[in-house]
């Protein structure tokens, strides 16, 4: 007869901390593996939180230098702004310092993504964090750059000049802020579609035959898209919808080159 004994069952107060702790959620799992629905929530708080964090951290940080901040944010617009509240200009250093901490913060928010999404891809695709993340920062950024040194000095020149006679600009500093941000993260998160298409096109999701068959459909929605992302104006909803159009063209090209074996594969049905 063995003498070991029966292991002791866990209370289930305790199964459930074990199974719902940081360290059980937060890892690398085995494609065979089943996790049950609440953990995939309790890792996406934990995602959360990472990218919370970086972001309080970096903001921490990027208070200090927010007088130099503002000074990069107005060199767009050229002249001087007001603001219409006592606590107006207060708060738009803070708000200058937590947008910039979120630009900071992309390499982290982005790699957290892709680690809460890459448990359900294929074994081959999970080798790709290291290019996500890399080429999905750098497309952020062009994107930003673009709108900061080529959309936003012509755009604001634009619809400050559409004002005419008697009309004299006043902008508050507050309304600026949110203008120039809201723009810059809209055109670098326009300027991930060649990542998300090429990626589509390596896991076989789309081939590029079919996106461009879809050409009228993807003209109406990046006219859509930039109406929704771009303040109520025509001139903002072209400069963002020209783009994207040039952005999908290119993917397609890309997507041919680098993924050949896909489009015969795509012929051939």
């Amino acid at each position: 007869m063995s003498d070991e004994k029966p292991a002791k069952p866990q209370p289930a107060g305790e199964q459930t901390g074990n199974l719902y702790s940081r360290k059980r959620v937060v890892r690398k799992v085995a494609p065979e593996e089943k996790l049950p629905f609440t953990v995939h929530l309790e890792e996406l708080r934990w995602r959360l939180v990472y990218c919370i964090i970086t972001v309080g951290v970096t903001f921490t940080v990027l208070y200090a230098l927010s007088e130099g901040l503002f000074q990069m944010v107005r060199a767009p617009l050229g002249t001087d702004l007001v603001f219409l509240a006592p606590a107006e200009a207060f708060f738009v250093y803070l708000k200058i310092s937590l947008y910039a901490a979120v630009f900071i913060s992309m390499p982290m928010i982005l790699y957290q993504i892709w680690e809460f999404v890459a448990p359900g891809l294929l074994g081959a695709e999970r080798r790709y964090t290291g290019y996500f993340v890399v080429f999905g920062t750098v497309f952020f950024v062009v994107g930003a750059a673009f709108c900061y040194f080529a959309v936003l000095p012509f755009g604001l020149q634009f619809l400050i000049g559409y004002g005419g006679e008697g009309l004299k600009p006043m902008i508050s500093v507050s309304e600026y802020i949110s203008f120039l941000f809201l723009m810059t993260i809209a055109f670098g998160l326009v300027f991930e579609l060649p990542v998300v298409i090429l990626f589509m096109v390596r896991m076989g999701l789309v081939t590029p035959d079919w996106l461009a068959r879809q050409r009228p459909y993807f003209v109406v929605l990046a006219f859509i898209v930039g109406a929704i992302l771009t303040p109520p104006d025509v001139f903002s909803q072209v400069v963002m919808a020209v783009p994207m159009l040039i952005l999908y063209e290119g993917s397609i090209i890309a997507a041919r080159l680098m993924f050949p074996a896909k489009k015969k594969e795509s012929a051939g049905d």
